[in-house]
């Protein structure tokens, strides 16, 4: 199968940067002297095209995604295999569907392989059982926030109560609508077969998604490296 490329010219959009209003004769203004965590993550999921055509083929482990003459690698250098060929032409799709800048961030169905662990099914309220491998990758990488950080993951997980969904939306390949979504799968089948309760269930929803967008900022802040001064203006 091939999937041909239809890649669309942009054109640039240039634009000055505008001032608060009404906030010309404060006494002291904050200055970021470096872009924010999350605005240096999307930059580093980013990167030029460098393929035209993306195909997929069956191989001895599973079915392999081709862009032009490359097989498609795990970050950690290992083919990139898929169990079926649905689930190859879907994410052969997303490959295909980037434009002149590849947005690793747009690109939801590889999540799994962005961490190089396995992540099973199981319909057993106990869950499918994780191999010690998968433990070991997902310890080194939360060794790698602080404390601060590991806290607001803590909190998150909890509001989403899925590991899976609070590395999505700290890595931007979900955002908090999508992530609260899928966590609420169950209560959503409920609503769809009983109706919807406005007073409790509309309730509920906004106060997870607040809760998720404000542990995912305070995860995303305690991440920072940049330093606020305070330049006092002169009048």
């Amino acid at each position: 199968m091939n999937v041909k490329t239809n890649k669309q010219t942009k054109n640039k959009r240039k634009g000055k940067r505008k001032g608060i209003p009404g906030r010309h004769n404060t006494a002291t203004k904050n200055i970021v002297r470096c872009k924010p965590s999350w605005q240096k993550q999307r930059v580093n999921l980013e990167r030029k095209r460098f393929y035209q055509n993306v195909s997929i083929t069956q191989g001895e482990g599973g079915f392999e995604i081709n862009l032009d003459h490359r097989k498609l690698k795990t970050p950690q250098a290992k083919l990139f295999t898929v169990p079926n060929e649905a689930l190859a032409i879907a994410v052969a799709t997303e490959w295909d569907s980037q434009q002149d800048t590849i947005k690793f961030y747009t690109m939801h169905l590889p999540f799994p392989f962005r961490y190089g662990v396995k992540i099973g099914s199981s319909t057993s309220i106990m869950g499918p059982s994780i191999p010690a491998q998968t433990r070991e990758v997902l310890t080194s990488h939360l060794a790698s926030y602080n404390m601060w950080a590991l806290q607001g993951i803590e909190f998150v997980v909890a509001q989403l109560k899925s590991m899976v969904l609070t590395l999505g939306l700290i890595d931007l390949h979900l955002t908090v609508e999508q992530a609260v979504l899928l966590s609420r799968l169950e209560e959503e089948y409920q609503i769809q077969k009983w109706g919807n309760v406005e007073w409790a269930h509309d309730y509920e929803l906004q106060e997870l998604r607040a809760r998720t967008a404000a542990g995912t900022l305070f995860i995303h802040l305690c991440s920072e490296s940049s330093t606020v001064k305070h330049k006092l203006l002169q009048e």
